[in-house]
């Protein structure tokens, strides 16, 4: 009788007093009660971790930042954590131009570790995020119109499949599994343990702005900050945040890879708009800049908060900017907000099927959050982050899958557009029996009896 597998990494049970440190999340709405956590060390302990469920017939969810956005992604009730989170290793080589990442450190701790060697790193808006589950999804960031979402940076990966085999992934190895993991969403194909991406130098100026506006003028701001945003200059990463009218609070920030005084002129025609009540412009370093755009934060909140985005191929018309208003003065909570980020540059030269990673003709990305503290509320705030979605279907397209949301029913087309089905057949390959199945997971590819694939 074959021995059966051994969990290896430091393993912990309900029983243990670790356990309920273990299970918190940054989003306290999706929070669980799985029967163990293994946190790996190493690439083998992820891969017994994935043999045990198995052969014990345990669902199994993976882990880097405990980030996920909405229930059942990265942890379940009665399933297996496999958390890399303590892997967290970054070799880098500047002479090649890559560094190789395990996937369990944290995006803000890396990319300020790779500034202070002189090197640029995508980065987003918040450092707590782990940069094995941002970097599969796509990988928004502030630089993404100079370098490309995450995924494109994708050089190689080390990951761990659906039999616990550690399978290494490049243009040479399993070539279609680097195509799939470069947009195809976390958690699909494997658990990657390490990522090798390509870097860039870090600009020797760059100019930070905040700009505040009294937030009755967002209407005026909105769509002046969409029609200037897609085609400024593409060194130039810039973000709008609405949040409730409770807070108040209407602003825009920018990062530009170039000297302060360009940076002013660029952003004439925003500082132009309405009455600003603060506008702020400076040149720093690249490590200040980070501290400026995504600053430390703690790593669990408290608010429970339901999300939905999507992308932009054309301006909003006044109609859609009038449903952003309406969810803003329904949506009381105090993180609850619209988040608005430009595309295009390098982000959309690269052909959509060329990766899986497909929105490459977008102006804009857009999410927008309600958020509670009561559960009384729960329900109230879900419907109304649905409802806004269905107010602005006619002006928007798909979904960005690092931001599920479960009310999405033809979740395939909408987070991965004409790539899914290709996503399929890729999972088919590597995991047929679909053992990676979470809520939104991708099903692999039937072949039906006409040898025609669903």
């Amino acid at each position: 009788m074959n021995q059966k597998t051994k969990l290896t990494g430091t393993v912990i049970y309900p029983n243990d007093p670790e356990y309920q440190q273990a299970r918190m999340n940054w989003n306290p709405f999706t929070n669980s009660f799985p029967i163990v956590f293994v946190f790996a060390q190493q690439k083998e302990d992820v891969a017994n971790a994935v043999k045990w469920a198995r052969e014990n017939k345990v669902p199994i969810r993976m882990r880097s930042g405990r980030h996920a956005l909405a229930k059942d992604f990265s942890q379940t009730n009665g399933g297996i954590v496999i958390d890399t989170s303590q892997m967290r290793n970054v070799m880098l080589d500047k002479t090649k131009g890559i560094a190789t990442v395990q996937a369990g450190i944290r995006v803000g701790p890396l990319v300020r570790m790779l500034a202070q060697e002189g090197v640029l790193a995508p980065f987003g808006d918040s450092s707590t995020v782990g940069i094995g589950g941002i970097s599969t999804g796509g990988g928004i960031t502030a630089i993404q119109r100079t370098a490309g979402v995450i995924s494109d940076n994708i050089l190689a990966a080390t990951i761990v499949d659906a039999n616990g085999e550690i399978l290494h992934v490049s243009e040479n190895e399993n070539p279609d599994l680097l195509w799939a993991i470069r947009g195809g969403g976390g958690g699909n194909f494997g658990i990657i343990t390490s990522y090798t991406f390509k870097i860039r130098p870090a600009p020797f100026q760059v100019g930070i702005f905040e700009i505040i506006w009294p937030w009755e003028q967002l209407d005026k701001v909105i769509d002046i900050w969409q029609r200037w945003s897609p085609s400024v200059d593409e060194r130039l990463g810039t973000i709008l945040e609405v949040f409730s009218k409770t807070n108040g609070l209407l602003r825009s920030q920018g990062i530009f890879l170039g000297p302060k005084v360009e940076l002013e002129k660029l952003i004439t025609t925003l500082t132009d708009v309405g009455s600003p009540l603060k506008v702020f412009i400076d040149e720093v370093t690249l490590l200040e800049a980070i501290e400026f755009w995504a600053p430390n934060e703690p790593l669990f909140d408290t608010q429970n908060t339901t999300w939905s985005s999507a992308w932009v191929e054309q301006i909003l018309p006044a109609d859609g900017i009038k449903a952003i208003q309406s969810f803003l003065e329904k949506a009381k909570g105090s993180e609850s907000n619209f988040f608005f980020l430009n595309s295009g540059g390098a982000m959309n030269q690269v052909p959509s099927h060329d990766t899986a990673f497909f929105w490459r003709n977008t102006k804009y990305y857009v999410e927008w959050d309600a958020s509670w503290t009561e559960e009384s509320e729960a329900q109230k705030n879900i419907e109304l982050v649905e409802q806004t979605r269905i107010q602005l279907q006619p002006y928007i397209t798909g979904s960005y899958v690092n931001v599920p949301d479960l009310s999405i029913k033809n979740y395939g087309q909408e987070y991965y557009g004409d790539n899914f089905a290709r996503l399929k057949k890729v999972k088919a390959q590597y995991d047929p029996e679909n053992i990676f199945n979470f809520a939104q997971s991708i099903p692999p590819a039937l072949v039906c009896d006409h040898g025609n694939k669903n």
